[in-house]
């Protein structure tokens, strides 16, 4: 078996290949062990160019995953290395990465700034195969920051970049037509959105048509078309399987049920809205993130006092130079020297002082992400708190409500078996006074007033549950209500059959007739499926 620094350059060349491939399929794990093998391999044999590309394909998959933390650090490590070995159209692709980072995190200048840096390095190399790439980058993140007009520049710039990359032209035509939807030109964008979208065959998993059926579906709300803005809308959320992108589709459903004044639908999908934030929320590792991203700030602080320090010796060789063959303006280099000593010293004190600001502004920083942190786990400690104290109370309330029913249930059955010992003596039963004690007894039986009470001692412990109930089953009968308040309170199918005066086998079919009309398969499901409404 060979060591790493036997293996040529072409295998280590091969695993990242297969790396990407295996990302771009989604089989992380596999594409993480090949990209990390060819990291090591590059490493040990000193090959700048393959140690980029994997530890940039890294964070690439570490950022398929949503792991922002990780991401965020390998972009760094890939940065570094680009400066490194002075790799500068590596070093421009991982600084339009952290910009894109960024625009992720919606802070959206210092994405610009990255951005911009990027462009500005491009076009100083004359790098026309990625410059296209970066005016477009440039242009979206001038549109998330309502700056239209240089936005539109930025587009119309990108297409003159077409013939080194097709695609660029879609992104860019797409990218004015969400600027026509913001600066309100609702018809222009949408026969631009509706012209691009006939140009695309295969429209899932495709970021251009998402964005373009989402700008149609909201051009048709602006017109109060309703039914053709949820179309496109619900296209949009079929062909999404990004989970940021999902929460923009949510809030525009939501939006047009809002004003078409269907409040339930509306409802559902803003709680949608709440719950892929709350998934992303869980996905993203803060700390490691906020710790990652600090990192980079100060490197890139070290790297640009490196640059400066490059640009002063260089300057002082100059100054050198000049001295030594002009000796007879002596009294002008005297003059030329105290000035750049000056300066320099200026510029070096103002360093200095610009390094302590940052490290003090880092420090706050830490700090505040501290007591963040702190404060939110208090508040989920306080929540969960609540909830259980709420649970409890609950619980306690339905157990004092079924006691007193299975009391009524018993008091029912006995007078039950008291009107049937009567009625088998004949002799007894003809009796007047008996005669009117049974047709009372008989006539309280009707419990239609013991049963609204129940219902409405109920609703006040379990609120809102019978209305979440009809709503969700709009079919479910009265019986079948009351039915689900028993089970809904944890009663045993004996207890249940008692007080419906059923039998135990009656009891389980009309479980398992609710259960099917309520959508599920198994009847054991449906106490569950209770609590989940």
């Amino acid at each position: 078996m060979l060591t790493y620094a036997q293996v040529p350059v072409k295998y280590c060349d091969s695993l990242i290949k297969e790396g990407i491939k295996q990302n771009e399929k989604k089989d992380y794990l596999k594409a993480l062990e090949l990209l990390t093998e060819a990291q090591a391999i590059a490493k040990k044999n000193g090959w700048g160019n393959q140690l980029y590309g994997a530890t940039i394909n890294i964070g690439n998959c570490y950022g398929q995953m949503m792991d922002y933390g990780e991401t965020l650090k390998y972009y760094l490590e890939a940065y570094n290395i680009a400066v490194k070995y002075k790799f500068k159209t590596h070093e421009v692709a991982a600084i339009n990465n952290i910009a894109i980072f960024y625009t992720r995190e919606g802070e959206f200048k210092k994405a610009h700034d990255y951005f911009k840096r990027a462009y500005n390095i491009s076009k100083e190399e004359k790098d026309s195969a990625n410059i296209g790439i970066y005016t477009l980058n440039l242009g979206m993140v001038m549109g998330e920051m309502k700056n239209f007009k240089q936005a539109y520049t930025y587009f119309n710039e990108a297409l003159l970049y077409t013939q080194k990359n097709p695609q660029i032209e879609m992104a860019a035509k797409s990218g004015i037509a969400e600027i026509e939807m913001d600066m309100g030109h609702t018809q222009k964008s949408k026969a631009i959105a509706l012209s691009l979208l006939s140009q695309i065959s295969d429209k899932y998993g495709s970021e251009a048509a998402i964005s373009l059926q989402l700008n149609v579906a909201k051009a048709f709300l602006q017109e109060n078309n309703f039914d053709k803005a949820k179309e496109y809308a619900l296209q949009a959320l079929n062909n999404s399987t990004d989970l940021n992108r999902k929460r923009t589709i949510y809030a525009v459903l939501s939006e047009i049920y809002e004003k078409n004044n269907l409040l339930s639908p509306a409802l559902q999908y803003r709680d949608s809205v709440y719950a892929v934030q709350q998934k992303l929320n869980d996905i993203k590792n803060g700390r490691t993130y906020e710790s990652n991203r600090v990192k980079f700030e100060v490197q890139d602080y070290k790297n640009q006092i490196a640059i400066n320090n490059a640009t002063i010796a260089k300057d002082r060789k100059i100054f050198y130079a000049i001295t030594a063959c002009i000796t007879s303006l002596l009294l002008l280099i005297i003059f030329i020297y105290r000035t750049l000593s000056m300066r320099h010293k200026q510029k070096k004190l103002i360093a200095e002082n610009n390094q302590q600001e940052m490290a003090l502004q880092l420090v706050r920083q830490e700090s505040d992400a501290l007591l963040q942190e702190k404060n939110f786990r208090e508040k989920q400690d306080e929540i969960l708190m609540e909830k259980e104290l709420l649970k409890n109370e609950i619980e306690h309330k339905n157990r004092k409500l079924s006691s007193q029913a299975l009391y009524t249930s018993g008091k029912y059955q006995m007078i039950e078996d008291v009107i049937g010992l009567l009625s088998d003596q004949p002799e007894l039963a003809q009796v007047p006074a008996v005669k009117k004690h049974i047709r009372f007894l008989r006539n309280s039986l009707n419990n239609d007033n013991e049963w609204a009470g129940f219902l409405t001692h109920f609703e006040e412990v379990n609120h809102g549950f019978l209305t979440r109930l009809k709503t969700a089953h709009p079919d479910l009968t009265a019986n079948d209500i009351r039915f689900i308040c028993y089970v809904y309170m944890n009663l045993n199918a004996k207890e249940i059959a008692g007080m419906l005066n059923i039998s135990l086998d009656a009891c389980r079919k009309r479980k398992e007739r609710i259960s099917q009309k309520m959508g599920l398969k198994d009847s054991s499901a449906l106490y569950s499926h209770l609590y989940d409404i």
